[in-house]
């Protein structure tokens, strides 16, 4: 059963891991497929973009980890060496709730997560992640599907919606104003 004091020190043994650690086990994470690692690029950059300037939080890739709050529902994390630490694809945290970034793991939930599905992911594990995300307090998921080209919004108790193509996403709630086309993230192919 490890602790994230043990994940720690393993971080500091191999710093080119990008690991999480979720239940008491550590999982270490292949570098992904170049589609995945270019849509979530792309993701970044567009958000970014947007709340950069407007001050409205921070915004990070897969390797920024977050020690999550105890899950009480299910009964895990019962203390602070039991908590889990995962890292999402890509995360949002709003302004107000980080004020100054850490030089270490946060202890708070994203209030945006995105997954996006590698080529060797399952679907049904990616769902499980963004909905403990949801359970303990982000108010969106994303899981963007590379193979289906579709962008699926999870938000709690709501039927997920699938957006793909022309589609656009907005989040009102957390990102006034900012709109993406689903398109848009799909790798160019240059001729």
């Amino acid at each position: 059963m490890f602790t994230i004091t043990d994940l720690e020190q393993i971080q500091t043994e191999h710093p080119e891991w990008q690991i999480e650690l979720v239940d008491g086990s550590i999982l270490v994470m292949g570098p992904s497929d170049y589609v995945s690692e270019e849509i979530g690029a792309e993701f970044i950059r567009l958000l970014g973009n947007w709340v950069r300037p407007r001050k409205l939080g921070r915004v990070t890739g897969s390797s920024a980890g977050f020690i999550l709050p105890i899950d009480t529902e299910n009964g895990k994390g019962a203390d602070n060496e039991k908590r889990n630490l995962r890292a999402p694809d890509v995360s949002f945290v709003r302004a107000d709730r980080l004020k100054k970034s850490q030089r270490d793991f946060v202890e708070l939930v994203p209030d945006l997560m995105v997954e996006i599905k590698f080529k060797s992911d399952r679907i049904k594990t990616l769902v499980e992640k963004i909905q403990l995300f949801l359970q303990l307090g982000s108010s969106v998921g994303i899981l963007i599907d590379p193979d289906q080209l579709t962008l699926i919004v999870y938000r709690p108790n709501q039927e997920p919606i699938v957006l793909q193509d022309n589609d656009k996403l907005t989040l009102p709630d957390l990102l006034p104003g900012w709109e993406l086309t689903v398109s848009e993230l799909w790798p160019p192919v240059f001729e």
